[in-house]
């Protein structure tokens, strides 16, 4: 249907590849990164929560969480074929790689942040702030010095056996941390939020984005040449009525800011104004990766489902 003079096209059930995945196009600034012929596909179903998705391109690739399936999966690009990566998974929730290319996840249950070696052994790599347990770590991202960025909401703690029987909040914060390249030092990056969540870089690495779902906002921070943050400022406040709220994000190469949202993912520009939003079919997205070779595809975890569509743009490698 029309609206406001930009187009809205809708698709069908997931049971093949359609056209033109459902796309509201905000500012003509969007048009470049349009695909005319994309098309939507569901690449699997069968979760209760996806997040966390994460490509391996030197394996082709998707790895995502169930978060309270306890499970997290594998998509080969090859064959289609999806499998089991790890189960039982302490509830991990947010995926990111490393610099050598390891996998890190953020896991509910153990309260903590695991890396997985190149063998398929799990090391921690911090699972406390100055002696206290953390919350539920959520989301994670790593920066290109090396240094690992998470934030730790309390979600794990509301919903009853993410974190175990011990439902104790030890920490009087919802903090963003960063671990030093080394993994001898962990700060407290910002504590400015009730529900941090999702969180990116831009492409320079010169700011942090971080959202937050209770207020439904992104802020945005410069980051310091010590590695600290500053002039933090509101980048985006969402005000849809419609179901869904700020989660997974990522940026492109020319920094736009994609973001889960209302409705669906929201592509800002480096302003903060909004150019388009993607939907996608049932369920809210909660996350979503860049992949393939060129890391122009668009891997999307909703509630039960994994998709895929392509943007005419390229995303931030994840490693």
């Amino acid at each position: 249907m029309a609206d406001g003079g930009h187009n809205d096209w809708a698709i069908g059930p997931l049971s093949q590849r359609y056209l033109d995945p459902l796309v509201k196009s905000l500012d003509p600034r969007f048009d470049k990164y349009r695909l005319p012929l994309a098309s939507v596909e569901r690449l699997w179903t069968g979760s209760r929560w996806g997040e966390g998705p994460v490509w391996f391109g030197d394996g082709h690739y998707l790895i995502w969480s169930d978060v309270p399936g306890d499970c997290m999966r594998r998509w080969d690009e090859e064959t289609g074929a999806v499998s089991v990566f790890r189960k039982p998974s302490n509830n991990g929730n947010g995926n990111t790689r490393d610099r050598q290319g390891r996998l890190i996840t953020c896991e509910h249950l153990g309260r903590r942040v695991v890396r997985t070696e190149y063998d398929g052994a799990i090391t921690v790599i911090c699972d406390n702030f100055e002696g206290k347990r953390l919350n539920s770590p959520n989301d994670v991202v790593v920066k290109s010095d090396g240094s690992i960025w998470f934030t730790d909401p309390p979600g794990g703690l509301l919903n009853v056996g993410m974190v175990g029987d011990d439902l104790q909040k030890y920490l009087d914060i919802q903090g963003v941390y960063r671990i030093s390249p080394d993994g001898k030092n962990m700060t407290l990056a910002t504590a400015d939020f009730v529900y941090p969540n999702g969180l990116c870089f831009s492409p320079d690495e010169k700011q942090l984005y971080v959202n937050c779902s209770r207020e439904r906002l992104i802020r945005v921070y410069d980051v310091k040449p010590d590695g600290g943050l500053g002039n933090g400022r509101l980048f985006y406040q969402y005000v849809s009525p419609e179901r869904g709220v700020p989660d997974g994000m990522k940026c492109d190469v020319e920094g736009n800011v994609y973001c889960t949202g209302p409705g669906g993912i929201y592509l800002h520009d480096p302003a903060g104004k909004v150019l388009a939003r993607i939907k996608t079919p049932g369920h809210h997205p909660t996350n979503f990766a860049w992949g393939d070779d060129d890391w122009r595809s668009f891997y999307i975890t909703m509630i039960g489902s994994v998709i895929r569509t392509r943007l005419n743009v390229a995303g931030v490698p994840s490693r």
